[in-house]
């Protein structure tokens, strides 16, 4: 009798110590952020509504922990107060924790189905090239690109392997929900080197200084709303948008080729093939 009492006094002095706690989540301007997660040490959680309140049952000395897409965790302890304001920073790069996926839409890497690498186009056009589509070399796993030695020329793009033996491998480019046609245009006696010169192909041609960041969507499951055309996969391009304020920004590059003369080919130029028929 004497233990019941005293779990029943446990009890009542727990449940006492537990209270509804009310509370709003804003960003460091002072706007409410829709849709905070908030969640109690003791296991309790909710989220904000479109005003950034809340309500949650908490103790006191819990501790909230908010949480919210594009900012930094935080966490405030629940004193005697019975109404908390918590504030959320801001994190400095989106870009690496959304993506872009197909149509434009953005998307929490860990929210996605299905294989897609996003890489920013800083770190693409960090070392000077002429072509942005041969700048994405090593930085995507499963892509293969091939490209000539000429300059401005054409680049074969394959992702996951060559899928059709007499078709099509390119995948297919999206700039800024615009599909572009890369098809090799070059004749046969062009691609094998026996005349002709290798004009290239159209993504070549976008500037990589425009190019905010690249989306590599990967598979039949990420490339479906395109179609037939995104069999092979497709190469998102975002391109960078117009910001408030003036700004000036100058680029300069350079490419320098030279011709070691060792490797080329040696020809005798002093017998011939004489007079007979057969020659």
């Amino acid at each position: 009798m004497t233990m019941m009492i005293v779990a029943l006094l446990s009890l009542g002095v727990v449940s006492a110590q537990t209270r509804l706690i009310s509370g709003k989540v804003t960003d460091s301007k002072g706007a409410p952020v829709p849709g905070a997660t908030v969640k109690a040490k003791s296991g309790a959680a909710v989220a904000a509504d479109e005003n950034g309140n809340f309500k949650i049952n908490a103790q006191t000395g819990d501790i909230l922990t908010i949480t919210s897409i594009d900012f930094e965790t935080a966490n405030a302890k629940v004193g005697s107060e019975s109404t908390v304001v918590v504030s959320l920073e801001g994190r400095e790069n989106k870009l690496s924790e959304v993506v872009v996926t197909a149509l434009g839409i953005r998307k929490m890497k860990n929210q996605l189905p299905y294989a897609a690498q996003q890489v920013s186009g800083e770190e693409v056009a960090r070392v000077r090239g002429g072509n942005a589509m041969a700048a994405l070399s090593g930085k995507v796993a499963g892509l293969q690109i091939t490209q000539g030695n000429g300059i401005g020329g054409s680049t074969n793009v394959i992702i996951r392997g060559v899928k059709s033996l007499t078709g099509n491998n390119q995948a297919l480019f999206v700039v800024d929900g615009v599909p572009v046609d890369n098809s090799n245009t070059n004749s046969t006696n062009q691609r094998t080197g026996r005349g002709g010169y290798d004009y290239g192909n159209a993504a070549a041609d976008i500037n990589p200084d425009d190019i905010e960041s690249y989306n590599v969507l990967k598979g039949a499951a990420a490339t479906a709303l395109y179609g037939s055309r995104a069999a092979n996969g497709v190469i998102m391009i975002t391109t960078k948008k117009a910001k408030r304020g003036v700004g000036i920004t100058i680029n300069t590059g350079m490419s320098v080729g030279k011709i070691d003369k060792t490797t080329m080919p040696t020809y005798q130029r002093e017998y011939g093939v004489g007079y007979s028929n057969d020659y």
